[in-house]
């Protein structure tokens, strides 16, 4: 399901911060114990009567002709492009300015649905102060204060109904979804060309998501059907390009979360990069099975012992990502996308796996007898047994006498486990810890 993107717009010191922080509560949080998994706040997600939602906030729009003032108009304009509501949020301290009015042009011009809200409002007398916001044209305006969270649940009511339902035709689509991520320039477009023309059936581009989206779908020569999704560098929407780091990796977010398989490009020319390491760590917490391309493979001067010296390089950098395959491939000679489509049906399927529990607690008995569970002051961990609950991505849960005692390095090895005894190549395993009652 495409998760709504909102856009947090207004002039500087109306407060946009705090009520990003507000709207996203805690949930903004690194979930992985790995090293490399690279999290920052470039973006927040939260949740709403059980709908997620991504937040994005931007610099403050001022008007003015004072330096760096473009760049963060620019920055704005990007945000709202790729939004599917944008919160326009003024102040009452201040009242109604022309630097609001500036700004509620600027969104007339997006033909985006926009939800305005004043801030700030902390007691009755401000709240009869809002309705000189109605002359900005952008409908009713909700009262809110960030610094006591009033008024948010009108606001994200308001959001909501504003956000269609997912479009998406994951419900009767049974083919396999993909699509190419990575930082710009690595070749992700070369590969979709490379591969749109080996493949002989294109059957029809589909619409995607409510942000325009278009996916290209096709069949290989077996008749399996796939569904690329269109990400940045594909096609750009509207008249704003991306040029930063930060919108890139927010497009990105968009097609793991339509994707079942991701495939992560890198340059071979240029190395591996942070934004590398960003985005891949997006993709493995989303549950997504992961492919590791490597582009350009044609233009590096190839030594006896490159591949190896790459492939240890990979594999030093993206620890969590062990489970990977990693694919040397060139969009230029076509050199090894033959075998792409075939790994892509044997992820999916790997993703899609599931054991008896007989099996499993079989493999459970042997793995405690080979590396008995660990103990802390005394008391020892016990495994009661295991059972699996979910696919994409594969989910077991494990039953213990205190969850307290599972340490993360034996969790770990009972993954390893899993992996060596059943097949789950190229996509992440979750293992949940319950306590027995």
């Amino acid at each position: 399901m495409a998760i709504p993107i909102i856009a947090l717009v207004g002039r500087p010191n109306v407060g946009k911060s705090t009520i990003f922080n507000r709207l996203v509560g805690e949930r903004v949080s690194i979930v992985e114990d790995y090293p490399g998994v690279t999290r920052d706040r470039i973006y927040a997600t939260g949740k709403w009567l059980g709908r997620e939602f991504r937040l994005i906030d931007t610099g403050g729009i001022d008007m003015s002709d004072e330096p760096l003032m473009d760049q963060v108009r620019h920055q704005a304009d990007i945000a709202m492009s790729q939004a599917d509501v944008i919160l326009f949020l003024t102040s009452s301290q201040e009242g109604l300015t022309d630097a609001d009015e500036a700004i509620a042009h600027r969104l007339h011009r997006t033909n985006k649905p926009v939800v305005l809200a004043v801030n700030k409002t902390d007691n009755p007398e401000q709240r009869q102060d809002i309705y000189d916001f109605y002359s900005l044209g952008h409908g009713e305006p909700y009262p809110i204060s960030g610094a006591h969270g009033t008024g948010l649940g009108d606001v994200l009511d308001a959001i909501m109904a504003l956000v269609p339902l997912d479009t998406d035709q994951s419900e009767t689509d049974d083919s396999i979804k993909f699509s190419f991520i990575g930082r710009p320039n690595v070749g992700k477009s070369s590969l979709v060309n490379a591969i749109l023309k080996e493949e002989r059936v294109i059957v029809s581009n589909i619409e995607g998501t409510t942000r325009e989206a278009v996916d290209t779908y096709f069949t290989n020569e077996e008749g399996r059907e796939f569904t690329m999704i269109d990400t940045a560098g594909i096609r750009k929407r509207g008249k704003v390009y991306e040029n930063t780091e930060k919108y890139s990796v927010m497009r990105a977010m968009s097609a793991i979360d339509r994707s079942d398989v991701v495939c992560l490009v890198l340059d071979a020319e240029t190395g591996i990069r942070e934004q590398d390491k960003r985005v891949a760590g997006y993709a493995y917490e989303a549950g997504k099975g992961i492919i590791i391309l490597v582009n350009k493979w044609d233009a590096v001067d190839k030594s006896d012992k490159l591949f190896e010296t790459f492939t240890k390089e990979i594999r030093a950098h993206f620890q969590y990502l062990s489970f990977a395959p990693i694919l040397f491939v060139s969009a230029l000679t076509g050199q090894r996308l033959n075998k792409l489509t075939d790994l892509l049906i044997e992820i999916y399927e790997n993703r899609h796996r599931r054991v008896q529990s007989s099996t499993l607690n079989d493999v459970l008995m042997d793995a405690v007898a080979m590396n008995p569970t660990p103990t802390d002051k005394g008391r020892r961990l016990k495994i009661y047994y295991m059972t699996q609950v979910a696919v994409a991505p594969p989910t077991f849960v494990v039953f213990v006498n205190d969850v307290e005692l599972m340490h993360f390095s034996y969790e770990r090895f009972l993954e390893n486990q899993l992996r060596q005894s059943f097949y789950f190549d190229g996509t992440p395993i979750k293992i949940i810890t319950r306590a027995r009652q």
